[in-house]
């Protein structure tokens, strides 16, 4: 397990389901943010909360990033 990966796993996410998870909007990449314990689409311009371990992927309950698309 890499470092990214414990880091990862430490706040409840598995790092394989993050390998494999991609934005339901713009269908491009998803970077997590430890801090804010959210997945972020930059493509998309949003941020998928992440609650209980369990990402939240509907458009509906993500929140736009500062700065839009």
């Amino acid at each position: 397990m890499t470092n990214e990966n414990a880091v990862e796993a430490d706040a409840g996410v598995d790092p394989r389901l993050l390998e494999v998870l991609i934005c339901p909007v713009s269908r491009g990449p998803l970077i997590y943010n430890r801090e804010s314990n959210e997945l972020i689409s930059r493509g998309a311009g949003l941020a998928f909360p992440i609650r209980n371990g369990v990402p939240i992927m509907l458009a509906d309950e993500a929140r736009e990033l500062e700065g839009g698309k």
